[in-house]
């Protein structure tokens, strides 16, 4: 095997466990963020500190790598840009210039001929308070936002009417559906129809943040193979390589919709860490760095719960049975509706 310094923007829970993934199979990492605490530095065998436009420390980073990928989306197109013309980023960077708004997003998932809910921009107040047939609904900025961050759910026209938004910003509005479950899919893309797939994980969402997933999820046979379907479709349009996440919704009349995509490894695979042979971060790990592929199989049903801000203090003492996994993600600072760690349980 080639040996590989992989580096990582992005120093987060994602980037300690693909740091830890790495070096299972002796690749080395690196990660870069521009937070100073960051805990992915606990995991890794260099870190790097800087604003992710600060040209100097993007050559630091660049020096240490032979190879880089990313954590998380919202980093500056720019960044991953002229990174790629040293190093080779992978996933691309063009990518991301899709992903990173909602509206494009939604655009080319469209192209795909994949159902989304009933969304538009938005760019005046004309054009908000014009938007009637999309209440009940969620008003989101186009770029940045996750675990409901920029986002303000619309439930009537008085609301509609009421709502002040900074038009500085781009914003889109989508229609609520009538919701069963939502189910994510992730698949891990090695080239031209070369892939590892999980099964659908279903999960459940409080206040806009993952509370809990688990599999097998309780869907329908056809929902199984057309969300798998859907995610390999969309991997392969991108021409992605390492690990993505698709997120759906599944309505009461068991219509799919595709609601977003995540360029990366995500909440919801965390599980895979302990219900499989190979996670999802060693799957993206072996493909962005050109290792072989192997055969991913699934050891165990699981549930993952996710431990928001004070939850982990519950946990930090509590003695646990064979089948259960706790993961402290090792922040500086507890903070509201902040993941601090997750707890993985296996059915054995």
């Amino acid at each position: 095997m080639v040996k590989c310094t992989l580096g990582i923007i992005g120093g987060g829970q994602l980037g300690s466990m693909l740091a830890s993934a790495a070096k299972k199979i002796n690749i080395e990492t690196v990660i870069f963020s521009d937070d100073q605490n960051a805990p992915a530095q606990k995991f890794s065998d260099n870190f790097v500190f800087g604003k992710y436009n600060d040209e100097d420390k993007i050559n630091e980073f660049v020096e240490k790598v032979d190879m880089v990928t990313f954590e998380f989306e919202n980093i500056p197109f720019e960044t991953l840009n002229k990174i790629n013309e040293v190093k080779k980023v992978l996933p691309k960077p063009s990518i991301n210039k899709i992903i990173q708004h909602r509206l494009y997003e939604k655009d080319f998932i469209n192209k795909c001929n994949f159902r989304t809910t009933l969304y538009d921009s938005i760019k005046n107040d004309k054009e908000l308070k014009s938007k009637t047939n999309f209440v009940p609904g969620i008003i989101k900025t186009s770029t940045f936002g996750y675990d409901g961050k920029g986002q303000y759910k619309i439930n009537s026209m008085k609301e509609l009417e009421e709502i002040n938004l900074d038009y500085n910003k781009e914003y889109i509005i989508e229609k609520f559906i009538n919701l069963k479950k939502e189910i994510s899919v992730i698949v891990t893309r090695f080239g031209n129809q070369k892939y590892e797939i999980y099964e659908p994980i279903e999960n459940v969402h409080d206040d806009q943040i993952l509370k809990n997933s688990k599999i097998p999820a309780e869907i329908s046979d056809e929902i199984l193979k057309k969300s798998k379907n859907w995610a390999k479709h969309i991997a392969e349009e991108l021409d992605f390589i390492g690990t993505l996440c698709v997120e759906y919704f599944v309505d009461k009349k068991d219509n799919l919709f595709v609601n977003e995509i995540a360029p990366r490894v995500h909440n919801s695979g965390h599980l895979t860490i302990n219900s499989h042979n190979i996670s999802q971060f060693e799957n993206h790990i072996r493909a962005v760095c050109g290792l072989k592929r192997k055969e991913t199989k699934k050891l165990f049903d699981a549930k993952m719960i996710n431990l928001i801000g004070n939850d982990i203090l519950i946990y930090k003492d509590k003695k646990f049975s064979d089948n259960e996994f706790f993961f402290d993600y090792l922040k500086k600072e507890i903070k509201p509706k902040r993941k601090m760690g997750h707890l993985t349980i296996l059915k054995k």
